[in-house]
């Protein structure tokens, strides 16, 4: 094979900025994702400042982001009382050089998808093709097995294979068949967006509750000028016995607000009207939180993995997408640096597996989150005054711990080179 061809199983957020990032750089490339169609599908999520970075570095900047969500101002944590934990300013305000978004992931995913098809074409999309499994070959290729959605079977040939195919790897499994199976630590979210007014400074992520019962609310839509009203995403979510793992049929399925809003209907303050919110929703889905145990290595010779597919995490730190694109970039970093070969996957694997791993674990301690352990721990939730519960140089120590680790650090973060710098190519042949 004279001219080199990664090859991409899934085109999720991961995949398509792999793709993205592949094209940047001159690599062919091409995406295998199991969907017939591309649809805006899911709630909200939450791209941190590094990955925004990234993402302005591919030419989608802050105009195509506003498309699909908005800017966040804030972070912030309340007790039961409804009493500030910790907040702080995010993004821009925070003194990041880039923004923080919280966005439709549906809406950023199509995003993603037309802007890989505008300047790839359409052949760069393989829609309804589903990679199965893959074959090293002895003159250090790879061979993609691939299931069509019409139920015929193919086989790809290319340099390289990268699994983005998500928490349910195909990829993962063969690489790593002896995998523990999908780990459940007991809490059930329920996810929906209700068109509402925006809470405190308009675009802020609160987390309310403790770490056995709380709920997560941020706008990912600038408000409607004529209503004043957002889409607002709302995560729901409360901790049970997992002992006996997920007995629910399914992993994410349609749910009826009646079904859980027991939980919260005593939820109400002068600012937040939990249960109203929670009623005001279209639809609801419900699904454990889920993550897989760190696995040592991400790579097999010319395979290697990425997103979900190598550190499924939690969401408690709102970084699982950003790491995914993060994940793209230094993998297009390492071809820079190598070229289309295994070493370079060797490279990526080097620079991220290790670290990423010990977040996957910091999420499965609660992540950001573990503040709100802290105070159930030390009063019960409620409280009038923060600062005897928890001194602020320890909040403060606490949150520096987190974004050290998920990479978004602010002082490292501003002054970080480029990780692809500007124009790099990796040479091909014709």
């Amino acid at each position: 094979m004279s001219r080199p061809l990664v090859m991409i199983a899934g085109g999720g957020i991961g995949g398509l900025a792999t793709a993205l990032t592949l094209h940047q750089i001159g690599v062919p490339c091409v995406v295998f994702e199991s969907v017939r169609e591309m649809r805006p599908l899911g709630v909200g999520i939450n791209l941190q400042p590094n990955a925004v970075r990234e993402l302005c570095d591919l030419g989608i900047g802050t105009d195509a982001l506003d498309r699909v969500g908005l800017p966040a101002k804030e972070w912030a944590l309340v007790g039961l009382n409804g009493n500030d934990i910790y907040c702080e300013p995010r993004g821009l305000l925070a003194g990041y050089r880039w923004p923080q978004y919280a966005v439709h992931r549906g809406l950023f995913h199509v995003l993603l998808h037309d802007t890989l098809v505008a300047r790839a074409g359409a052949g760069a999309v393989r829609l309804g093709c589903r990679v199965t499994g893959y074959e090293t070959n002895a003159d250090g290729n790879v061979t993609a097995l691939i299931e069509r959605a019409d139920g015929s079977s193919a086989r790809e040939t290319g340099t390289l294979l990268i699994g983005a195919d998500g928490i349910h790897s195909a990829v993962r499994a063969q690489m790593h068949p002896d995998q523990p199976p999908i780990h459940w630590g007991g809490a059930i979210m329920w996810r929906g967006t209700t068109q509402a007014r925006p809470i405190r400074t308009g675009s802020s992520f609160v987390g309310l509750g403790t770490h056995r019962q709380r709920m997560v609310i941020y706008p990912i839509s600038h408000p409607d000028p004529a209503s004043g009203l957002a889409t607002i995403n709302w995560i729901a979510e409360v901790t049970v016995d997992g002992s006996e793992g997920w007995k629910a049929s399914g992993w994410f399925r349609p749910i009826a607000i009646d079904d859980f809003i027991a939980h919260f209907e005593d939820w109400r303050w002068d600012w937040l009207d939990v249960p109203a919110l929670l009623r005001g929703a279209d639809v609801a889905y419900e699904n454990p939180m889920i993550d897989r145990d760190p696995v040592p290595t991400w790579r097999d010779g010319p395979v290697a993995l990425m997103g979900d597919a190598a550190h499924a995490m939690y969401p408690t730190g709102s970084n699982g997408a950003s790491q995914a694109i993060v994940d793209a970039r230094v993998l297009g970093a390492c071809l820079v640096e190598h070229g289309v070969t295994a070493e370079a996957l060797a490279a990526y694997d080097d620079r991220l597996c290790g670290p990423i791993s010990q977040v996957i674990l910091r999420n499965r301690g609660a992540g950001p989150f573990g503040l709100l352990n802290l105070v159930d721990e030390r009063c019960g939730g409620a409280f009038d005054d923060i600062d005897a519960v928890i001194p602020p140089d320890e909040r403060a120590a606490f949150m520096a711990g987190y974004k050290a680790a998920a990479g978004f650090a602010m002082e490292a973060l501003n002054a970080a080179p480029p990780t692809i710098a500007p124009g790099a190519r990796v040479a091909v042949p014709a």
